[in-house]
């Protein structure tokens, strides 16, 4: 690691293969604690390379437990967080919605490391129990449309990690690589992103993997549609700038989908808005992330059939019965 370290002072960049078996290393305890603290902290300082990502995400996809559900050719929204906004929950509560409007959902999620509350802290504290049980993932697929898959059970050479990357409290680019290991291997996916830079490094490697993707990035930093601004839509089909009016929505203000202080506040908020109870913008926020996760599923949709999917899926309640049965479904309806 030493000679990786002082290569990196130097200002120089790692090739694909020497990216790869750094993270291998990593993985499998060959470095100390300051070693990959350091390590990690050079890409803090300097934008990532597509060799470099690329490298890095060979290393952890041929070290996960895979996930062999092709058949469900379920789609995965995740947001690589880091982007400082601290909004409500948006990709989680998308993807009970998608799975509401029929279509697959393996959702790939993690606690949260430079955010309060992520996917997994939320489900965690609804009373979900993390699994990777294959008959307990395909029995949330073939009941509920959704599968949760918590990422420290299938990328279990990452262990040595979480703690480091919870001292540090920010972004490192295990919050660029998030999104792109999700160990079912999905062919649909929907990214956000925070840097514009990042967006482009991602649809670069995503058309090289024969994958349906759309990548999300708003303008003023949002790694999802947040509608306070104009944001970009990279997908298979190239690259445009939308803005909330284009798509029929309204502007809002970034005050409007801010989340909780606390897992408590965050997970009322996440409540609230499944109930149907949620604000004409946090309403609006959560049925654009969605309609752009159906919308990359199924490109024969425009996007304003594919928003009307989703506000149906939320509005009539089926988003929260998909949620119901996947979280608890021994039980009656458990947030209603």
């Amino acid at each position: 690691m030493k000679d990786i370290l002082n290569h990196l002072i130097e200002h120089r960049t790692l090739s694909k293969s020497q990216a790869k078996e750094v993270l291998k290393k990593i993985a499998t305890n060959q470095y100390n604690q300051s070693q990959i603290a350091a390590f990690m902290t050079v890409y803090m300082m300097r934008c990532i390379t597509v060799e470099e990502l690329a490298g890095f995400r060979e290393a952890m996809l041929e070290l996960c437990i895979p996930v062999e559900i092709a058949e469900y050719d379920a789609i995965d929204l995740c947001g690589t967080g880091g982007d400082g906004k601290d909004t409500f929950n948006i990709s989680t509560l998308s993807s009970f919605i998608v799975a509401g409007a029929g279509q697959n959902v393996a959702k790939h999620g993690n606690n949260g490391v430079s955010s309060i509350c992520g996917s997994s802290n939320l489900l965690a504290h609804f009373g979900y129990q993390f699994s990777n049980d294959m008959d307990e993932i395909k029995r949330g697929l073939d009941e509920a449309g959704i599968c949760f898959l918590h990422a420290p059970l299938f990328h279990p050479a990452m262990k040595n990690v979480g703690p480091i990357r919870k001292e540090l409290g920010v972004k490192t680019f295990f919050n660029m690589l998030g999104p792109m290991v999700n160990p079912s291997f999905p062919k649909k996916q929907l990214v956000g992103v925070f840097s514009l830079e990042l967006a482009r490094l991602y649809s670069y490697l995503y058309q090289n993997n024969n994958v349906k993707f759309s990548i999300l990035h708003s303008l003023d930093g949002y790694d999802e549609i947040s509608l306070t601004g104009e944001f970009k839509l990279i997908s298979n089909q190239g690259e445009r700038l939308v803005s909330p009016e284009s798509i029929g929505l309204k502007e809002v203000k970034p005050d409007a989908i801010q989340g909780g202080a606390t897992i408590e506040e965050s997970a009322k908020v996440f409540q609230n808005i499944l109930k149907g109870k949620g604000t004409e913008a946090q309403n609006s926020v959560v049925i654009a992330n969605s309609a752009a996760a159906l919308y990359t599923a199924n490109q024969k949709l425009s996007f304003p059939e594919a928003i009307d999917k989703a506000e149906e899926s939320l509005k009539s309640g089926k988003a929260l019965k998909v949620f119901n049965k996947l979280v608890n479904p021994k039980t009656s309806i458990s947030i209603a």
